[in-house]
C-alpha cells in the first residue's frame, strides 16, 4: 500500500517516538521505500540519525543515575541499566576500531565497552576494575552492533567488592564474556 508523502512522514515520526532504537533499515522496510527516501523524510522533519538518538535518550535517562563516571566515558551507548543489579549497551563497530587489513575489530574495544559498563552499573562514586577474567568467543568485525549485557552477581559490602559478569554479542551470537571483580568504597549507599 503507497501512502502519501505527509501520510509516511507523520507514521515515520510517531514509530520513531515508539522505537527510538529502530534503524533506517527497519524504517525503509516497514514503509516499503528506499534507506534514501527515509533518510530525507527524517532531514526533512529534523529527526537525528539513530546514533543521535540513542545519545540523547540515553543521556536523559541515565544522566541522574551513573554515579561512578561520567556517560561520556562509557564505551558504547549505555541502553538501560538498573544500579547494582544489570546494564546493556551497544557500541557500533566503526572503521577507527578495526585493523585495515582484516575489518576484525581490536579487541581492546570490545573489553573497553564490557569494562566500562561494569563500572557504570556500580551504585558508588568511586570504582575501579580489581580483577578481570575475559574470554573472547569469536572476533567482531566492521560494522556489527556488539550488544553487551552486565549482571551484578554479588555484592560483598565487607570488602568493598562487587562481582559483575558481563556478556557481549552480535545478532545474539556471544562474542565475549568476563567476570570482573570491581572495588568499590565500603560505603556504596552515598
Amino acid at each position: 500500500m503507497r501512502r502519501s508523502k505527509k501520510e509516511r512522514q507523520r507514521l515515520l515520526t510517531s514509530t520513531i517516538e515508539d522505537n527510538p532504537f529502530i534503524t533506517d533499515e527497519e524504517l525503509a522496510e516497514k514503509f516499503q521505500v528506499s534507506v534514501q527516501t527515509i533518510r530525507l523524510d527524517r532531514l526533512e522533519l529534523s529527526i537525528p540519525e539513530l546514533r543521535e538518538r540513542i545519545k540523547t535518550v540515553a543521556e536523559k535517562r541515565f544522566e541522574d543515575e551513573v554515579r561512578s563516571l561520567p556517560l561520556e566515558e562509557v564505551i558504547g551507548e549505555i541502553i538501560d541499566i538498573e544500579l547494582d543489579q544489570s546494564a546493556i549497551s551497544i557500541f557500533d563497530v566503526k572503521a577507527e576500531h578495526v585493523f585495515q587489513r582484516n575489518q576484525i575489530a581490536r579487541g581492546h574495544h570490545v573489553f573497553a565497552q564490557a569494562n566500562s559498563l561494569a563500572v557504570a552499573v556500580i551504585n558508588d562514586e568511586l570504582a575501579l576494575t580489581a580483577k578481570a577474567n575475559i574470554q573472547f568467543k569469536r572476533s567482531v568485525k566492521l560494522n556489527e552492533r556488539v550488544v553487551a549485557k552486565a549482571r551484578v552477581t554479588k555484592i560483598d559490602d565487607h570488602a568493598g567488592r562487587t562481582f559483575v559478569e558481563v556478556n557481549s554479542f552480535v545478532n545474539n551470537e556471544q562474542v565475549f564474556s568476563g567476570q570482573f571483580e570491581m572495588y568499590r568504597s565500603k560505603n556504596n549507599k552515598g
